[in-house]
């Protein structure tokens, strides 16, 4: 895919759990509505995800989560077979499930490779884009594991770490996701997207999930159903910092910010640099 525009990933969660209920997509209608809603307002990739990564989810079998993306799945592209796809999870299985049966672009990893010992060799055998993400700990746990000598230098760190490993295992499309919400404190999550272009030095595109999060709502005080506006502010904000991808509940927005980011940039910053 081209990414010298960024590009929009709508959030599709199959979930009935996630922490904003406007993204909990459990029936067919409820999918194909939403699918058709993203699409008409132009996303580039649909992210589809059956277990919910909140703090404190609940856990639910790989065969659940399989069955909840499979079915979803199937309700997009029986609507639109071109349709970019990719999977939120952080199991094996269900990668390998999901890429043998489906048309899938890409797998979004919450856990980086952390939370299932053949995730990486996985996604080298099946030669499949990779969304490589920072976290510590498990969606049940990882609130509790914040503690950094430096939040920015330990996640690049982390990061950098884990592009060598798949790289000697010949995976090249690789995107990254400092992790905004995952294991972080809400002054660390504003420390990263105030140093995001700190993470170009790694040389793959970036993708920043900021949308409707506890960082942005307690921040002001309000919850994730009034966070639309606080999460166009701060995707301007990762825009500036050099963001490829943004993944979003909300694609008419996100695209708009994208087209006034794109405009400022014609006018005289360097979008490239």
């Amino acid at each position: 895919m081209d990414l010298s525009t960024p590009l929009v990933m709508g959030i599709v969660n199959v979930t009935p759990d996630s922490f904003y209920k406007g993204s909990r997509f459990m029936s067919e209608k409820s999918i194909l509505n939403v699918f058709e809603k993203m699409i008409a307002e132009g996303v580039d990739i649909l992210d589809v995800g059956g277990y919910s990564t909140r703090p404190n989810a609940e856990f639910i079998s790989q065969e659940e989560e399989i069955r909840r993306v499979a079915d979803a799945i199937e309700v997009i592209l029986k609507k639109k077979p071109d349709a970019v796809i990719s999977v939120d999870t952080f199991r094996s299985a269900v990668v390998r499930y999901m890429v043998k049966n489906y048309r899938i672009a890409m797998i979004n990893d919450i856990g980086g490779g952390t939370l299932d010992d053949l995730m990486f060799e996985t996604i080298a055998d099946l030669d499949v884009a990779y969304t490589l993400m920072h976290s510590r700990g498990n969606p049940q746990t990882m609130q509790y594991n914040t503690n950094y000598e430096n939040v920015v230098s330990d996640v690049l760190l982390f990061l950098q770490k884990k592009l060598a490993q798949l790289r000697l295992l010949g995976v090249n499309d690789i995107v990254i996701d400092p992790g905004f919400g995952f294991a972080k404190t809400i002054e660390q999550n504003y420390e990263i997207l105030n140093k995001l272009h700190y993470f170009k030095e790694l040389n793959v595109p970036i993708l920043v999930g900021l949308s409707r999060k506890s960082m942005l709502y307690k921040l002001l005080g309000i919850d994730a159903e009034n966070a639309l506006n606080a999460t166009t502010a701060a995707n301007m904000l990762a825009l500036s910092g050099g963001a490829s991808i943004l993944r979003v509940h909300d694609v008419k927005e996100a695209k708009q910010a994208i087209s006034i980011f794109v405009e400022y940039c014609n006018q005289g910053m360097d979008y490239e640099s």
